[in-house]
């Protein structure tokens, strides 16, 4: 095994012994005071911080390839990873390699044993997984160094371990009901805690809302003197066009002024709707928003955008699709997507979900989508098993459209494929689709067999 993929895969087992990212302890007190003891590194560089249910991790790697597109030095932070951790920290829209990962963590590591002691004494818990990715990050950016770090929230935002940063911009993509046992079971909570991450004096670019929650962010940014740039109003897709690989699109931008031929090769309205938010958002850090940007570099950022795992192509012959769709919300907008871009005759759906999602109505939004359905279970010890899964699906889709049920992923995408390539069901395509951890183990094991079970 090559040293630093060793030292990597020791430092996450040391990372995974710690309280999961699923299980939160809400506070920003132990990742201040680990901040604190670092220097506040995330203060040595402008933040632009990206919230929101819907649409985080691709509006902040768009963000990423408009700013790098300008020129500018980047660093990126998003979770969860598909496959590798070091997924989550690009720089200069390179994932940090593992050497560097494990070099940064040796270096804060005595410090998280000093802020463990302290929390300890204080009767607190020791830092979680995801505070210490966060920190991770936060440091590998002060030594890089970068120009502009862009930062996805984790869950919520008021009390997320990235909102130690205070961002000058602070986006909201769309919000929807997730995660309710620990932000709410309505869009006002969720979206109170999601806009905690606008601050005073930041512009606050908030995606496509359902109006409570635009109530309750337009509110935010009226107590704490932030400007509010909304999709619809300050800034839209104006027109949308499908392309061979993506979408053509004409967005209309803070200043008023509209670029058009935008090739974005991603798929979905929604990620239309996001292209318009990272706009905005770019042109709220460049020029305050009142500037209009050079058209040219913004076709190239947006050309050169990727989102593993969004729609993704992964194979032909059959061809194999995966979405990390994993919640209604995600779940309609994927719907709706593949109806606008495939033909198949048969969409066979594979899909695993994790135990604290809303499964029925994932697969009550999934159904119109998919003629034929096989379910798994994730490699999560979070994951709904797979017979209760089976049950749901029973239930929504009916005996004769429920085909398989596995207990492994791998077992479940290799039933997929065997009926698509059986030519009974004609021309007959295989999404993967439900959880971020199911589409990461498909995806590992497409991508390492080029595009083939291993």
């Amino acid at each position: 095994m090559d040293p630093a993929a060793g030292g990597l895969a020791s430092v996450w087992t040391q990372l995974l012994a710690r309280a999961p990212e699923d299980r939160i302890e809400p506070s920003l007190t132990r990742i201040q005071a680990l901040m604190d003891v670092l220097g506040e590194p995330q203060r040595t560089y402008p933040v632009i911080q990206v919230a929101g249910t819907n649409g985080k991790t691709s509006t902040a790697r768009m963000i990423d390839a408009l700013l790098r597109a300008f020129g500018l030095r980047t660093g990126l932070y998003t979770s969860p990873h598909l496959v590798n951790p070091t997924e989550r920290i690009h720089i200069s829209g390179e994932p940090i390699t593992a050497q560097r990962f494990v070099e940064t963590w040796q270096d804060i590591a005595p410090y998280v044993q000093m802020v463990d002691d302290q929390s300890a004494a204080a009767g607190d818990i020791p830092m979680s997984t995801f505070e210490l990715l966060t920190a991770l990050a936060y440091a590998a950016f002060a030594d890089a160094p970068i120009d502009v770090a862009v930062i996805e929230v984790g869950m919520g935002g008021r009390w997320d371990a990235t909102n130690v940063a205070d961002a000058q911009v602070a986006v909201v993509t769309p919000i929807g009901l997730d995660h309710c046992d620990y932000l709410g079971d309505t869009i006002d909570l969720i979206a109170g805690e999601k806009a905690g991450i606008i601050k005073p004096g930041a512009i606050a670019v908030l995606g496509d809302q359902v109006p409570d929650a635009a109530t309750v962010l337009v509110d935010r940014c009226a107590q704490v003197g932030a400007t509010p740039a909304r999709f619809g109003v300050e800034f839209d897709v104006v027109r949308r066009d499908q392309a061979v690989g993506g979408q053509l699109l004409t967005l209309r931008g803070l200043a008023g002024a509209e670029v058009d031929e935008i090739f974005l090769p991603l798929l979905g309205r929604h990620q239309a709707t996001n292209a318009a938010t990272a706009l905005a958002a770019v042109e709220a850090f460049l020029g305050g928003g009142s500037e209009a940007l050079d058209p040219i570099c913004v076709r190239q950022g947006f050309a050169a955008v990727t989102s593993p795992g969004r729609l993704e192509v992964l194979a032909s012959e059959p061809t194999v699709l995966v979405d990390a769709a994993h919640n209604p919300q995600g779940m309609q907008a994927l719907a709706t997507a593949m109806g606008e871009n495939f033909a198949f005759d048969t969409v066979i759906g594979v899909v695993g979900v994790l135990g604290d999602k809303d499964a029925r109505q994932m697969l009550l939004a999934l159904e119109p989508a998919c003629e034929l359905l096989v379910v798994t279970q994730p490699g999560s010890p979070r994951a709904l098993p797979v017979a209760d899964l089976h049950a749901l699906a029973l239930e929504i889709f009916g005996a004769d459209r429920v085909v398989g049920a596995f207990d492994t992923a791998d077992a479940a995408l290799a039933a997929g494929i065997e009926l698509a390539d059986s030519g009974q069901w004609g021309d007959a395509g295989v999404l993967v689709t439900g959880s971020i951890v199911l589409v990461g183990q498909v995806r590992a094991a497409l991508v390492a067999g080029g595009g083939q079970l291993r």
